[in-house]
């Protein structure tokens, strides 16, 4: 299958549209940002009302750091050099675990290999593949108040991620409530999933046929900004 949007742009469409998601609350938050795509979230946030928690132990993350602003001892959870904000803190794991398990996260995003049309997310492991443990997920998607999924809509070999029910091993059930991939936005509302946003490269009857989940569509429903 010929890829719909360029690889190099998968990404970054994916989180300059939940930085939106964001901004467009209008309130103090504070957010976790899970390794790989989520992260990139960080570089399109303004600095103010949200502050980003990585679960290593930092409140106040940064964009990524670049040049003479890396320092190899300043990572978020994915090992990456990120800058700092004004107030930016430290604290142990067991701090940052107590912060995530005891419902202080607004909002976290995570990737994931699955997710179903009942909000179930399968995010750790691929059986028989590398076995790097489950890390914090488990502990996000169910102490956080909103959760978020950035995912490319299908696999490297074309297959949906979007599935009537996950395959792989769950990281937690229902608990998703929104999507974002390159192509859509999901929303889920009393156990049902609803299209909100469609990209430009394809229509809803190219969507339903490489998404496997079933889902309703927004009357409200409005082109995916790009």
């Amino acid at each position: 299958m010929t890829a719909l949007v360029p690889k190099e742009e998968v990404k970054t469409r994916i989180a300059r549209r939940i930085a939106r998601e964001f901004i467009a609350q209008k309130r103090r938050m504070v957010i976790n940002l899970g390794v790989g795509t989520p992260t990139l979230v960080a570089d399109y946030i303004p600095r103010g009302r949200i502050c980003i928690q990585a679960e290593n132990g930092m409140l106040g993350v940064g964009p990524k750091a670049v040049g003479d602003q890396m320092d190899r001892r300043l990572i978020n959870a994915g090992r990456e050099p990120v800058t700092e904000t004004p107030g930016c803190c430290y604290f142990d794991s067991a701090i940052s675990f107590g912060m995530i398990r005891g419902g202080h996260i607004d909002a976290t995003v995570i990737g994931a290999f699955e997710v179903d049309e009942g909000g179930s997310i399968a995010n750790w492991i691929i059986p028989n593949g590398r076995q790097l443990g489950v890390g914090g997920a488990m502990d996000l998607v169910t102490g956080a108040r909103q959760v978020i999924v950035a995912m490319p809509h299908t696999s490297g070999d074309g297959a949906p991620r979007l599935v009537e029910r996950c395959s792989l091993p769950v990281t937690g059930f229902h608990e998703a409530d929104l999507v974002v991939t390159e192509l859509a936005v999901f929303r889920f509302r009393e156990g049902r999933m609803w299209l909100e946003e469609l990209a430009p490269e394809i229509d809803l009857e190219g969507l339903r046929a490489i998404t496997a989940a079933r889902f309703e569509v927004s009357p409200d429903l409005v082109p995916m900004p790009v």
